[in-house]
């Protein structure tokens, strides 16, 4: 490819890569100097997990493919000081604003341009060159790290930072959350009196969350009206799993999340599912009920997505809602279409 109008050679394009790189030995070569390289505090991780801070950053012109079937994009490289057999890595955002489809297996890469699809194809024994340097440097650092296993071994088992406990409430010593024992003292003690301040954000418990105001947003069922309603025959459990089903509606019950209901025409059954702390976990099995329901095209967030998307950021803020599927409460004609059946 041409960066930075230098006909660049030993290109990694590499999907799983949430960054564009490009080694020091090339970034030289191409005299652009250091003083172009804007400052960046966010390390790469590898795979093994060693840390590598890049010098800087630097915008390029990456052009892909040969006239009239070129793309050019402009690109964020990270300048990175370290040994590799390639000059450059491209990642997924520098693939995906070329909109590219790669193949390993053929050593291809398409793209669209204005004159039609562009291609660039990899040359076998060059390609072939890196991945024996690339696996001879891989069982080197296999090799390192089984003796580093081998003397610290009890060391991976133990979590990245413990975590300390902080009580929000004088008066109530069951309302506690947890945050880091490796965060600065004077940023520990901003955050505790932020949390102190606003405790009555968080739930401990269902009778913790009020709920969303349905005027503000409710939850409303599109089915299809052909479809006849169908009411599941009522599944048998085991004496441990009934009691686990009991105490939950129970709870449910108590904090109104859920009420009686007489002769509905839909009816499915719950499903318990194990959780990693040996708890069990009350799902209802709305198969029939979905597939009167039309299918949400709209996808989920990916996480490589979210993961780039913090990039040159130090703090990530996320919210777990407690119990977030009764946040929301079903609109009133829907309500019957949900109902489930237990002992």
């Amino acid at each position: 490819m041409m960066i930075a109008n230098y006909n660049t050679r030993r290109i990694l394009v590499d999907n799983g890569s949430s960054a564009d790189i490009i080694f020091l030995d090339a970034f030289s070569k191409m005299k652009i100097g250091k003083e172009k390289l804007r400052p960046t505090r966010s390390p790469l991780v590898g795979f093994t997990g060693d840390k590598v801070y890049p010098l800087g950053a630097v915008i390029l012109p990456v052009t892909a493919g040969t006239s009239p079937k070129q793309v050019t994009v402009m690109v964020n490289f990270l300048v990175v000081d370290c040994p590799s057999t390639y000059n450059v890595i491209l990642g997924r955002a520098t693939l995906n604003s070329m909109r590219a489809i790669t193949s390993t297996y053929h050593l291809l890469m398409c793209f669209p341009t204005e004159h039609g699809v562009g291609e660039l194809r990899g040359d076998q024994s060059i390609a072939r060159e890196c991945y024996v340097a690339s696996l001879k440097e891989k069982r080197q650092q296999e090799a390192l790290i089984v003796d580093e296993v081998e003397e610290n071994e009890q060391d991976w088992a133990k979590p990245i930072e413990d975590l300390v406990e902080i009580c929000l409430n004088d008066t109530d010593i069951t309302k506690k959350v947890k945050i880091g024992s490796l965060l600065p003292s004077d940023f520990t003690n901003i955050l505790i009196q932020f949390l102190r301040q606003n405790q009555n954000v968080f739930a401990w418990s269902h009778e913790d969350m009020p709920g969303i105001n349905p005027t503000t947003i409710e939850h409303r069922l599109n089915t299809d009206p052909t479809f006849k309603p169908i009411r599941q025959k009522r599944r048998t459990f085991a004496a441990e799993r009934n009691m686990a089903i009991s105490e939950e509606v129970n709870k449910l019950m108590k904090a109104d999340f859920i009420q009686e209901v007489h002769y509905p025409d839909w009816l499915a059954n719950v499903v318990l599912v194990k959780k990693a702390n040996g708890k069990w976990k009350l799902c209802v099995d709305f198969t029939d009920l979905n597939k009167a329901c039309p299918k949400d095209s709209f996808p989920l967030p990916r996480i490589d997505m979210l993961v780039e998307g913090t990039a040159g950021h130090e703090l990530l803020s996320f919210m777990d809602a407690y119990s977030g599927y009764n946040q929301i409460s079903m609109h009133t004609p829907d309500r019957d279409k949900t109902s489930f059946i237990t002992d």
